[in-house]
């Protein structure tokens, strides 16, 4: 029987820091060659580890094995230089040195698959696994090849479509595409951002996430936050036309935001998502805390249909922080649970 109200995380966990740098993104690795893979396989098994014991349902790899969400997807394609860099303004939000698309863009050989296999063999639980979304991956770079946002995405939905068929074949039970840049592109992911999703989703049997947050508790996401005002309604641009897709879960940032919980009753049907864990703070929520946020959801999604989650990745987080948080989650879903039984 199907839990109710299965939690899951965002994305990524803190690094062990025998691993790489703690609390920081793009942290380089400590390790090298052979030993960085044991190192990784090492991390992505406390990582599980963690997540059970704060008994977390659907679990994840907790991204140990890879520096960046988008950028180490990236790294493995044909037609990406990253030594010629470029400066852009990522999200419309901060300056970043990102590589350029030289070329035809093209993927080689499977990325994360022998890691998602490897996780695979490390638990009988329902398991998530994160990629880039095609907006966000054009968004994380120059292209001085294609020419246009639109038709590089669609060349890397294609590309993600074949990544994510190998990852349901090792055994991933859900593929999560992870697009912030959907709460910036209003225009163009009505125009194609949802097409190029759903073609990186074709002929999938597992289930499908698009995750849309306000990014990582990092300062520049922070301070874009500051400037959105009491009211965060840029969902409501897009889940009209994600209500009509055919991705089967949203994933969205709820707990500690100024997103209006009512626009939930635009993706009525869908699968939700609820962030209810803040990543961009290192006080651990209460379990009621996190019960309240799950009971406002409640009021626009049905029960079935609800999974408690955290808004983004917690990789910026002291491990402490982030074990806790996991907990509280957990405890806070407990809680609603027994409710609903009552």
């Amino acid at each position: 029987m199907k839990t109710l109200l299965p939690t899951s995380t965002a994305g990524s966990l803190p690094k062990p820091s025998w691993l790489a740098e703690p609390e920081k993104l793009w942290s380089p690795w400590k390790l090298q060659n052979e030993i960085l893979i044991d190192g990784k396989q090492d991390a992505l098994r406390v990582s599980l580890q963690e997540q059970k014991q704060a008994g977390i349902d659907i679990v994840s790899d907790g991204e140990q094995t890879r520096q960046h969400f988008v950028t180490t997807f990236i790294e493995h394609l044909d037609g990406v230089d990253f030594e010629k860099r470029e400066i852009v303004k990522i999200r419309d939000r901060y300056d970043a040195s990102v590589p350029t698309v030289v070329g035809p863009v093209s993927r080689p050989h499977s990325v994360f698959v022998n890691d998602a296999k490897f996780l695979r063999a490390q638990t009988n639980q329902d398991i998530k696994w994160a990629l880039p979304g095609p907006m966000t991956m054009v968004d994380t770079l120059y292209d001085d090849h294609y020419k246009s946002r639109k038709d590089l995405a669609w060349e890397f939905a294609k590309i993600l479509n074949q990544e994510a068929k190998e990852l349901e074949a090792a055994g991933v039970d859900i593929i999560q595409f992870d697009e912030p840049a959907f709460n910036v592109f209003f225009d163009e992911v009505n125009e194609w951002g949802i097409a190029c999703l759903e073609r990186a989703i074709e002929g999938l049997n597992c289930e499908t996430v698009v995750h849309i947050c306000y990014g990582y508790g990092i300062k520049a996401n922070t301070d874009w936050k500051e400037t959105l005002g009491s009211e965060w309604r840029q969902y409501e641009e897009v889940f009209p036309k994600l209500q009509q897709s055919n991705i089967d879960i949203i994933s969205l940032e709820c707990h500690n935001s100024h997103v209006p919980l009512e626009l939930l009753e635009l993706v009525r049907g869908k699968k939700i998502m609820v962030g209810a864990i803040d990543v961009a703070t290192n006080e651990i929520e209460t379990p009621e805390e996190v019960a309240s946020t799950l009971r406002e959801a409640l009021k626009y999604v049905d029960a079935d249909k609800l999974y408690p989650c955290t808004n983004c990745g917690m990789a910026p987080l002291p491990r402490e922080v982030a074990r806790g948080k996991l907990q509280a989650l957990s405890a806070g879903a407990d809680i609603v649970r027994k409710e609903l039984a009552a």
